[in-house]
């Protein structure tokens, strides 16, 4: 800064220049019309050159700005937004900038938006930002920032939006940062912020988004969440997570009539939850897990309509779970482990028809596991160990749930072959002694004629037993024998199609692989169905020997002629790739059914994999990125070298095996059916948010249109929602891309994801842009299977599999 009068000096003389520009404004405008830029003011354009000089500039991204001075505001600048002259946005997200933010930001007068997030700059957060009077939204998360937060940036009076979270930040939160009256969004999370939360963010009614999780901020919630008037909240979102409050919990909080998530877990917030919670009509995540709550269950949470997420784990809760609680028809989660809770667990629990993963471990139950919990279809966590549970378990739970989920019940049985239950003693009839059977009762003696029968009778049961035997020999023989000629059969079929075996009339077809059965081994088999879709229906069936397939019966009337249908399925049980699911064998019923066998996949769908599973179970990012990964390679496979398209893919046509390698389902199968079915099949990914929007006019699915559900799923597995599931009327890309057009980002991921987000925030955000690439409404702009996998590959180059000879040889002819 120069002395006092050459700063009135110059800033007379940029006052004089700044009325000049507005004389000549409509002239400027006029210009621009005809392609001329308007000239960005000296001071901005100082004040840019200055920011760049503090930048660390580690991929050239900045170097447009070197450029001439008159294209700093015509788009020759990268990040750059202008009116008239005047710089109003700088958005640098993702550019892999060092440095520091310099203070000469504050001589940009009519900032909006500084977008810097996703960088690795360091140094404080520059305290001229405080007196720009148009800044509006401050996005500097995942950076490397130090320091505290200028006291004086909450003074800004239409700042709408300040996100720091994933920083290095300390100190105390300063109370001025909630002052403004449009303050709509306000993330601190992760960082080392000190101190209680400050009174005036429960006093801010124009809150929406409040994230303070992972701090050290300490002390009581504030109970002043209270509306005055007409005035009324509109918190949606709170979360406090893993901090060191305490004190008991707010009633007040009650009155935030909006809330949607209310997160205040791993704290040390002590004494009874307060029944005021219950008056929250829209609550839908509620967690208070890992606190020093006690009392009991309260029973006015009965009165949630929209909770689907319960998490009271790890608190010091006790006595009965009441009733009320099967009033909870949207519930999907309920976690109680690790309290005191007793009695028996209630029956009505499984009138929850919504749930899906239930946590009643380390408590003290007692009583039998009701049966009614075998009838949630949609249950695929369950864990009841470590409580004083007894009896036997329902058979259908024992066999889905591993016996580390019935444990440590010392009365409990049923549950694996090491617990079983003890049969029930009959009562022994009295046997006659020698004695009695010679002088009869009351020492009676037999007649002739008694003794006669008795004999004939002992003989005819001998009789009996030795023609049970042979019988038994000779069923054993003939199954000896079936088992050699179909395992012959077999041996013969090694390389691609097994000699086709008739059986009353229907006909058995196998491919390569490790299964050895008859048409009537299969016909035979105990089967349960999977699921049903627009092919037909799928049952998981047990053979005889134990092993297990998925068979596939496909809908009649949409399936092909025999004729063509068998050509078709010869060529798609030769496809063999280890992302594939392979064809194992076909068989065609003497009535027209057709079914196709396959590989059981342990684990299941990606679908209920990511969205049928209980808060537990973590997916992290490696394994996320393994799943699209070998997604996209066998679609690579499927374009590249059999010229295949999907046209189905959705994320319940991926299925996993025990090491979560994804296998893509339902290959070819669009071959097998009838044009109108297909237009069928189409039109139900379409609803289901997989169908690529050019599919309504051409009917008719493209490599591009797999593409696009490609994009949908790797969508799906950052951001854990179900691309069926529309947010505000917009579909999953749309949701995605009005989040990062906001510099919301962080929002789009996984909640999963976040926890590490500082180490892998550059994998998460390309493979973001990677998705949205894939998504795009323009067929044209979407990229090929093998660009999406070689991207995939740069990303995470730890996960990228050996190229075989022919994809080395699609490498490198590509272009």
């Amino acid at each position: 800064m120069e002395g006092g009068h050459s700063g009135v000096l110059s800033f007379r003389f940029g006052s004089l220049i700044l009325i000049a520009q507005v004389l000549f404004v409509n002239l400027l405008l006029a210009a621009a019309q005809h392609g001329d830029g308007v000239n960005i003011t000296r001071g901005d354009y100082g004040a840019l050159k200055e920011l760049k000089s503090k930048f660390v500039d580690l991929r050239g991204h900045l170097r447009s700005w070197d450029g001439d001075k008159y294209d700093a505001c015509s788009g020759g600048w990268i990040g750059i937004k202008c009116v008239r002259g005047h710089v109003i946005a700088v958005q640098l997200p993702w550019k892999g900038l060092g440095g520091k933010i310099s203070e000469s930001i504050g001589l940009l007068r009519r900032l909006r938006k500084l977008s810097l997030h996703d960088n690795v700059l360091s140094g404080p957060i520059p305290k001229a930002l405080s007196f720009l009077p148009d800044l509006r939204g401050v996005f500097l998360f995942n950076n490397r920032l130090s320091g505290s937060i200028p006291p004086s940036l909450g003074l800004n009076p239409v700042l709408q939006s300040f996100d720091v979270s994933n920083n290095s930040l300390s100190g105390m939160i300063p109370p001025t940062l909630a002052i403004s009256t449009r303050l709509l969004r306000l993330n601190l999370s992760y960082n080392s912020f000190i101190g209680s939360i400050p009174v005036t963010f429960a006093q801010s009614y124009s809150l929406i988004f409040l994230a303070l999780e992972h701090n050290n901020l300490s002390g009581s919630i504030p109970d002043l969440w209270l509306g005055i008037g007409n005035k009324s909240h509109q918190l949606q979102i709170l979360t406090l997570d893993y901090n060191y409050l305490s004190g008991s919990f707010p009633v007040s909080l009650g009155q935030l009539d909006r809330l949607q998530v209310l997160s205040v877990g791993h704290n040390q917030i002590s004494g009874i939850i307060p029944d005021e919670l219950s008056k929250i009509p829209s609550l839908q995540m509620l967690d208070l897990s890992n606190n020093a709550f006690n009392g009991s269950f309260p029973s006015t949470f009965s009165n949630f309509p929209s909770l689907t997420s319960l998490n009271l784990e790890g608190n010091q809760l006790s006595g009965q779970i009441p009733d009320t609680v099967a009033k909870l028809q949207n519930l999907t989660a309920l976690n109680l482990k690790n309290n005191r809770f007793s009695g028996h667990i209630p029956v009505s629990l499984g009138n929850i028809s919504s749930l899906s993963a239930l946590d009643l471990s380390d408590n003290d139950f007692s009583g039998e596991i009701p049966s009614s919990i075998a009838s949630l279809l949609h249950l695929s966590s369950f864990n009841v160990s470590n409580n004083n549970l007894s009896g036997s378990v329902v058979p259908s739970l024992a066999q889905k749930f591993n016996s580390s989920s019935f444990a440590g019940n010392l009365q409990l049985c049923g549950y694996s072959i090491q617990t079983p239950c003890p049969s029930t003693p009959e009562t022994p009839s009295p046997q006659p002694s020698p004695e009695s059977l010679i002088h009869g009762g009351h020492h009676h003696r037999l007649s002739a004629k008694d003794i006669i029968l008795i004999v004939t009778g002992i003989l005819l049961v001998i009789v009996f037993l030795l023609c049970c035997v042979l019988l038994c020999c000779l069923i054993r023989k003939r199954a000896a024998s079936k088992e050699k000629s179909a395992k012959g059969a077999a041996e013969k079929a090694i390389s691609v199609v097994g000699a086709p075996t008739e059986t009353n009339g229907g006909k058995l077809v196998h491919f390569d692989g490790p299964f050895v059965f008859t048409a009537d081994d299969l016909l035979c088999a105990t089967a349960e169905i999977m699921g049903k879709s627009s092919y037909g229906t799928a049952y998981k069936a047990i053979l005889e020997d134990g092993k297990q397939v998925v068979v596939k019966r496909l809908r009649e009337k949409a399936v092909k002629g025999q004729k063509e249908f068998e050509a078709e399925v010869v060529a798609l049980g030769k496809l063999r790739h280890e992302n594939i699911l392979p064809l194992r064998a076909y068989y065609l019923g003497p009535k027209g059914e057709k079914l196709l066998v396959f590989d059981c996949m342990p684990k299941g769908s990606l679908a209920s994999f990511l969205h049928a599973r209980g808060p537990e179970a973590i997916i992290d990012w490696p394994t996320r990125m393994k799943i699209a990964m070998g997604i996209t390679r066998g679609l690579h496979y499927l374009h590249a070298q059999e010229d295949i398209i999907h046209g189905n893919l959705t994320s319940t046509n991926i299925l996993l095996d025990e090491q979560t390698n994804p296998h893509i389902a339902e290959v070819g199968l669009s071959q097998l059916m009838t044009a109108a079915a297909n237009t069928n099949i189409i039109a139900t990914a379409g609803s289901q948010g997989y169908g690529a929007p050019e599919l309504s006019k051409l009917k008719k699915p493209t490599t591009k249109t797999d593409i696009y559900s490609l994009g949908i799923i790797i969508l799906e597995l950052m951001t854990g929602k179900s691309p069926g599931e529309h947010v505000n009327g917009m579909d999953l890309p749309q949701w995605v891309a009005s989040i990062v057009k906001e510099e919301w980002t962080n929002e789009v991921f996984n909640l999963e994801l976040l926890k590490d987000a500082a180490s892998i925030s550059d994998e998460l955000l390309n493979t973001l842009k990677l998705a949205m690439r894939c998504t795009d409404p323009s067929p044209a702009a979407r990229p090929e299977a093998q660009q999406v996998l070689l991207q995939l590959e740069e990303i995470k180059p730890e996960l990228a599999a050996p190229a075989t000879p022919v994809e080395e040889k699609t490498i490198q002819e590509a272009p």
